[in-house]
C-alpha cells in the first residue's frame, strides 16, 4: 500500500515558496526518485520535500531597491556631507576660472602632483564631473523624497479628523464643565473657537457629529502645517540647488581698474579679469561703456585719517541709442546697469610717468597703478619698460608713492592719504624683464631673475625721488623719467547673476518652512456633549467632556483644552481641567 504525503502550504505564503506537484520528484513504490530503501530519506512516505526556491529580484527589483536607497534620508545626509567635503579643494587649491596664472604656477612648482590633480579636475572643482555627480544625486534624492511625502500629505489634508474616543478620561489633558446652553449652541461655540477667526486658514480642522448614544461630538485636529512647513523647506532647498546651478551656469563677473578720464566697454577683452559660467556667451553682454570722470575721497583731519566717504562719478553710454547718463558709485551702493551690478571695490593713485631711453625715444608713457599698503595710502608699484630702442636693455623701476611725504627721507611712509606732498621713490633695474617667455606675470611684481639693479659707487642701490612735474635722469645714462601728474583710479567689480533674486526667495521660503515645522504644534481635541436632567421639567443642563492629545510633549495642550471648554460653556468659572498622570500618559500613547 502506497501512501502519498500531502504537502503543507501555510496560509499567506507566496506560491514561489511552495513546491507544486509538478515540481515534486516522482515516487515509485513509496520511494522517492533517486532514493533507495533503507537509505537516507528512504521508506514509504519518507521523501523529503524539495527545498524552497527563493525569488530573484531581477533588474526591476534592483532598480527599485537602488531608488529606495537613493531617496532615503540617510543617503541624502551622506550626499550633503559629501558635497561639503567635495567643495573643500575648491577653497584650498587655485581654481582655473578664477586665477589661471596661480594654477600655472602650481603646476610648475609641483609637476607630478599637479598633473594628477589636474586630470582629476581639482583645479576646476565646481565644474568637475564628480562634483556635478554629487550635486545631481543630491537633487534627485531630495526630489524623490519630497514627491511621495507631498502626495501622502495631500491625502491627509483631505481626510477627516479622528472620531471622538469612547473614554476621554484616559488622555493626558482633559477637562469637563456644565452650562445652561443647549447642545447645539455648545457645539457651534466650540466650532467657532477651534476654527479661529481666519476662515481661509482655520486653526483646527473640525468635524461635528452624533455618536451611537445620540450625544453630540466635536473632533478637531491641527498641526498639518508642521508637515506642510517641512515639505516647503525641502522644496525650497531644491529651488536653491536649481537657482545656484542656473546662476553658476549663466553668471559672469568682470573686474577692471579705471583711472580718471578713462573708461572701459562691457566686453570680455576690456576687463582685467573675467570669469563666467559654462553657458555664458559673450554675445549676451549688454552693450554699454563707462567713463570715470572723477573720484573723490574724504578722511578725518587727524592723525588716524579714518575714511569717511568714497565716491566715483561716472558716465555710462548706450551705443545703440547714444544716450549718456551721469551716475555715482559708492561703497555698498552699486550702480545697476542693464541688470548688472557695478561695485566700487577699491581705489588708489596711478601716477602718469614718461620714460625715455638712452636714445631719447619715448619707451613708456601713461598711468601706472600703485597699490596702497597702509591706511595712509603708502603705495607700492612697478614700472616695466620693455619697448626700448634696439640694442638697449629693458628697464624696470620699483618703488613707492607717498601721497604726503613727511620729509625728503625716502624711508618714511606717507603721513596722510590725500596728495598734499606727493613723492615717487624708485629703484632702477635693467636687463631682461622676462616678458618674451610667454608666461603670464604679475603686473605688481618685477621678475629680477634676469635683471641687475643699478647701484652707486659705494654699492648702495640708486634711489630716485621725483615730485610731480619733475624730470630725473636714470643712472648710467639709461634715459630719463618724468612725473607728469597724479590721477586717482578705482577698482570696479561688475557682476551679473540672474538667479540672485530666486536664491533670496527660496532662502526666505526655506526659513519660513523651517519655522512652521519647528513651532507648529500637532494636537487633537475632542468634545462630547450630553444632556443631564429632564428638559421637560426645566431642570436639564448640558455636560461637556473635553480631552486633548499631542504628538510628543506639549506644555500648551492643557491650556488648549481649557480654552475650548471655556468657549463651549461661555462660563470659565464652571470649567475644571486636569492633567493626567504619567501612567495615564503612557496608557493613552499606547
Amino acid at each position: 500500500m502506497t501512501t502519498e504525503r500531502a504537502g503543507y502550504r501555510p496560509e499567506g505564503i507566496d506560491d514561489a515558496f511552495v513546491s507544486h506537484d509538478d515540481d515534486a520528484p516522482e515516487a515509485t513504490g513509496g520511494a522517492p526518485a533517486g532514493g533507495t530503501d533503507g537509505g537516507e530519506g528512504g521508506g514509504a512516505g519518507g521523501g523529503r520535500p524539495a527545498a524552497p526556491v527563493l525569488p530573484t529580484l531581477g533588474w526591476r527589483g534592483w532598480l527599485r531597491w537602488m531608488w529606495r536607497q537613493l531617496t532615503s534620508m540617510r543617503v541624502a545626509l551622506v550626499l550633503l556631507m559629501l558635497l561639503a567635503v567635495a567643495a573643500v579643494p575648491g577653497s584650498i587649491l587655485p581654481q582655473r576660472p578664477v586665477d589661471p596664472s596661480a594654477v600655472l604656477t602650481y603646476l610648475q612648482d609641483n609637476p607630478t602632483a599637479g598633473k594628477i590633480l589636474d586630470k582629476l579636475g581639482f583645479f576646476d572643482v565646481f565644474s568637475s564631473v564628480w562634483f556635478s555627480a554629487i550635486y545631481l544625486l543630491l537633487f534627485v534624492s531630495l526630489v524623490g523624497c519630497i514627491l511621495p511625502r507631498a502626495v501622502a500629505h495631500g491625502k491627509n489634508l483631505r481626510s477627516r479628523p479622528p472620531r471622538v474616543p469612547r473614554k476621554l478620561d484616559r488622555f493626558p489633558a482633559r477637562a469637563d464643565g456644565t452650562t445652561e446652553r443647549t447642545p447645539d449652541e455648545v457645539v457651534d461655540a466650540a466650532v467657532r473657537h477651534l476654527r479661529g477667526r481666519v476662515r481661509w486658514l482655520p486653526t483646527f480642522r473640525v468635524e461635528t457629529g452624533t455618536d451611537a448614544q445620540g450625544r453630540r461630538t466635536v473632533a478637531a485636529e491641527r498641526g498639518y502645517l508642521r508637515e506642510s512647513g517641512n515639505i516647503v523647506f525641502h522644496l525650497c532647498l531644491v529651488g536653491l540647488l536649481v537657482s545656484v546651478g542656473v546662476g553658476q551656469a549663466l553668471h559672469y563677473r568682470g573686474q577692471v581698474i579705471v583711472t580718471e578720464g578713462r573708461g572701459f566697454a562691457n566686453a570680455v577683452v576690456d576687463y582685467d579679469t573675467f570669469e563666467s559660467g559654462r553657458l555664458f556667451r559673450a554675445s549676451t553682454l549688454d552693450p554699454f561703456s563707462m567713463t570715470l570722470d572723477r573720484f573723490t575721497s574724504e578722511f578725518t583731519n587727524d592723525a588716524t585719517a579714518e575714511p569717511r566717504d568714497f565716491t566715483a562719478f561716472v558716465t555710462t553710454r548706450d551705443p545703440d541709442t547714444g544716450k549718456t547718463t551721469s551716475d555715482t558709485i559708492r561703497v555698498n551702493h552699486p550702480l545697476d546697469v542693464d541688470g548688472s551690478k557695478v561695485y566700487l571695490q577699491g581705489n588708489g593713485y596711478a601716477p602718469v610717468v614718461t620714460v625715455k631711453d638712452a636714445k631719447g625715444q619715448v619707451a613708456y608713457s601713461g598711468p601706472v597703478v600703485f597699490v596702497p599698503q597702509d591706511s595712509k595710502y603708502t603705495s607700492r608699484g612697478v614700472i616695466k619698460v620693455p619697448d626700448v630702442s634696439k640694442g638697449l636693455e629693458q628697464l624696470g623701476l620699483v618703488g613707492f608713492l607717498l601721497p604726503t611725504a613727511a620729509s625728503d627721507d625716502t624711508t618714511s611712509p606717507s603721513i596722510y592719504p590725500q596728495p598734499l606732498n606727493p613723492l615717487l621713490v624708485l629703484n632702477v633695474w635693467h636687463g631682461d624683464l622676462g616678458l618674451d617667455q610667454g608666461l603670464p606675470q604679475n603686473v605688481y611684481r618685477l621678475d629680477t631673475s634676469g635683471m641687475k639693479e643699478s647701484v652707486k659707487t659705494d654699492g648702495q642701490p640708486v634711489t630716485l625721488t621725483i615730485q610731480p612735474g619733475e624730470t630725473v635722469k636714470l643712472p648710467d645714462g639709461m634715459g630719463t623719467i618724468t612725473f607728469d601728474s597724479l590721477p586717482r583710479y578705482v577698482a570696479l567689480d561688475l557682476r551679473y547673476d540672474p538667479a540672485l533674486t530666486w536664491v533670496l526667495v527660496f532662502a526666505l521660503g526655506a526659513l519660513f518652512g523651517l519655522a512652521l515645522s519647528l513651532f507648529t504644534p500637532r494636537r487633537r481635541v475632542w468634545l462630547r456633549v450630553t444632556t443631564d436632567g429632564d428638559p421637560a421639567a426645566g431642570s436639564a443642563r448640558t455636560v461637556i467632556e473635553a480631552a486633548g492629545l499631542a504628538r510628543g510633549d506639549d506644555s500648551g495642550l492643557q491650556r488648549e483644552v481649557d480654552a475650548a471648554l471655556a468657549a463651549a460653556t461661555g462660563d470659565t468659572d464652571r470649567t475644571t481641567g486636569t492633567t493626567a498622570s504619567a501612567a495615564n500618559t503612557r496608557k493613552a500613547t499606547r
